[in-house]
């Protein structure tokens, strides 16, 4: 990373997260120069306590030197306690800050983008980056401010005692820090690759617990077995790498640790003997010296957490950054539903990254209470039509009208909440089946939930399940059967009462008995809705008002049931194959 680079996401952090905690932090800064006081202090007292008590036998000081030392010990405790706790909670809230920001991110996201997305950078974004982010914000700057301080405070006291000594001692330092600064920038890249393959990780995981029972029935757990010893085998030699350049540093630093003590011993013998340094102020300077290796060594790794904080935000930015391309606009007017009435005027509209357009010019007219079916093959274009409507999408080109209002002229909220949607894919969460339903009208009645579970056929088994409408159905709705899930996304989508309602292959994954169960249910749903069908069972939109035949993106013929087993091959290609 660039240097200017580095400086712009240093304060773009700074001034986007960290500024308004300026509070905290100044209280920090104060404590670390009681920090930086206290240590020099410690290491001063040494000087009469060697010449007073163990010299001149002082017997008055024997017992104040050792007081003010304890004070001396207890003041840099408390202090760097307190600061530590306030440049913590600055971190903590920086990082939780910056995890609502993706969180939030997630959720107005149009489609499109969360499709190109994985899930698991998303979540190492939330985890690992802001964990980065938070140890930049606490201990990178609590570090240099108490680090620099210390650093000043004992070197200043070192040129009190003896300038000779502690120019020669400055001298040897840049050794320590060089060494230190070498370190932190590979410890720092091989953090960053460690970032990539844990967000690789959490991928995987999380696909190989959704596809347990493909990975089962394909005999695969062998081959996903191979592929998760792999990636994790890759991230465990990734973290030895950070340690083992750690671990290889130790012998390294101790051996120019040594060095310098002794130059300075040897250094410090010539001056004693010269009569230029006393033996109390050689104990006092040693201690301020020895106390000074250690922050200056940690002001020398301090780029490791820079450059590893620098690289997590600018990973962050990359998705907090991301203009949403469908987002609501609460200054445009609110969707009135009248007719419902539904019109797509020269609606195209491809997938980022495909040449072919998804739909081709699309000119459709659905009458308010009507039911209109999509029909043909997969990949036709069927899906794509629908998901356009709520805008999960939106059209590169021509316009979608309901009751003669252009969609995207109207408040996104408003066009949803007229809109339900029962898919083939049923999304239920690890909550209990009340809250499930809830979902669509939380501010509705156990009456109502119950209303409305009544038209989706699911009363009955939900009051036969052990703790009835309170029973927690598992993630997914785990614990349920693929009818039960359907009738309970019925359930929702009724309480949510929406005058528009979207089936997208709602039944094509039931077996016959849930399939009638299910299609019930829908029918109750879509009375005297607008309902727009995708079916996969030609049987089930006999009596669609009126049914569009798609082929590559085109609709190449429209009608009801009777007309287009007349007037439409492709139509009639369909349905006989459905009945053999």
């Amino acid at each position: 990373m660039k240097f200017t680079d580095l400086k712009f996401i240093i304060i773009r952090l700074y001034s986007e997260y960290v500024k308004k905690h300026l509070n905290r932090i100044m209280i920090a800064l104060v404590l670390s120069i009681l920090v930086a006081g206290s240590t020099s202090a410690i290491a001063w007292l040494l000087d009469p306590a060697v010449k007073k008590i163990f010299i001149e036998k002082d017997r008055t000081l024997a017992w104040l030197i050792p007081v003010l030392i304890i004070v001396s010990f207890s003041t840099k405790g408390l202090s760097l306690y307190i600061a530590r706790m306030n440049i913590i909670r600055v971190g903590q809230e920086v990082a939780g800050e910056i995890q609502k920001k993706i969180a939030n991110n997630i959720l107005i996201s149009d489609i499109q983008t969360l499709d190109n997305r994985h899930s698991g950078k998303y979540i190492s974004n939330i985890m690992f980056d802001a964990h980065q982010i938070q140890n930049l914000v606490s201990t990178g700057v609590l570090n240099i401010m108490k680090d620099s301080f210390s650093v000043i405070a004992l070197v200043s006291l070192m040129f009190y005692q003896n300038w000779k000594l502690a120019l020669f001692a400055i001298l040897m330092m840049p050794l320590a820090a060089g060494f230190a600064k070498s370190l932190g920038k590979r410890i720092g890249k091989a953090v960053g690759e460690a970032g990539e393959l844990s967000g690789k990780l959490t991928t995987f995981l999380s696909e190989i617990f959704k596809g347990s029972k493909m990975i089962r029935i394909y005999q695969k757990e062998n081959e996903e077995n191979r592929n998760a010893n792999r990636i994790i085998t890759d991230l465990v030699e990734k973290n030895i790498k950070i340690n083992s350049v750690l671990v290889r540093a130790t012998p390294i630093m101790e051996t120019l640790t040594g060095f310098m003590i002794a130059g300075f011993i040897f250094f410090s013998g010539k001056l004693i003997a010269a009569g230029e340094l006393e033996v109390n102020s050689f104990f006092s300077f040693l201690a301020a010296m020895m106390l000074a290796y250690q922050p200056i060594r940690s002001l020398a790794t301090i780029n490791m957490a820079i450059y590893q904080g620098a690289t997590a935000f600018k990973r962050i930015s990359d998705i907090i950054d991301k203009d949403i391309e469908i987002k609501n606009d609460e200054n445009l007017p609110k969707l009135e539903i009248k007719k419902s009435n539904i019109n797509f005027k020269n609606v195209s509209f491809k997938y980022s990254g495909t040449a072919e357009k998804a739909v081709n010019n699309i000119n459709i007219s659905i009458n308010g209470g009507s039911m209109s079916a999509f029909v043909g093959h997969s990949g036709a274009g069927k899906s794509t039509i629908i998901n356009l409507l709520p805008r999960f999408y939106d059209p590169q080109n021509g316009e979608i009208l309901i009751d003669n209002q252009n969609i995207t002229k109207v408040s996104l909220n408003s066009l949803r909440k007229n809109i339900s949607l029962v898919s083939q894919d049923v999304i239920l969460f690890d909550e209990s089946i009340k809250n499930n339903i809830a979902y669509a009208d939380t501010k509705a009645s156990q009456q109502e939930i119950e209303i409305a579970c009544k038209f989706a056929a699911a009363h009955e088994f939900i009051k036969k399940l052990p703790n009835g409408y309170e029973t927690i159905i598992g993630e997914n709705g785990v614990k349920l059967s693929g009818g039960q899930k359907q009738r309970i996304s019925i359930a929702r989508a009724v309480l949510k009462k929406s005058p528009i309602i979207l089936l997208d292959e709602a039944t094509s994954s039931l077996d016959a008995e849930s399939e009638e169960t299910v299609q019930n249910a829908i029918n109750n749903l879509t009375k005297n809705k607008t309902t727009l069908v995708i079916a996969h069972r030609l049987s089930t939109i006999h009596n669609s008002d009126n049914i569009f035949v798609i082929k590559n993106g085109n609709i190449i013929n429209s009608g009801n049931h009777k007309f287009l087993i007349d007037n439409c091959d492709e139509y009639k290609s369909l349905y006989k194959k459905q009945l053999k």
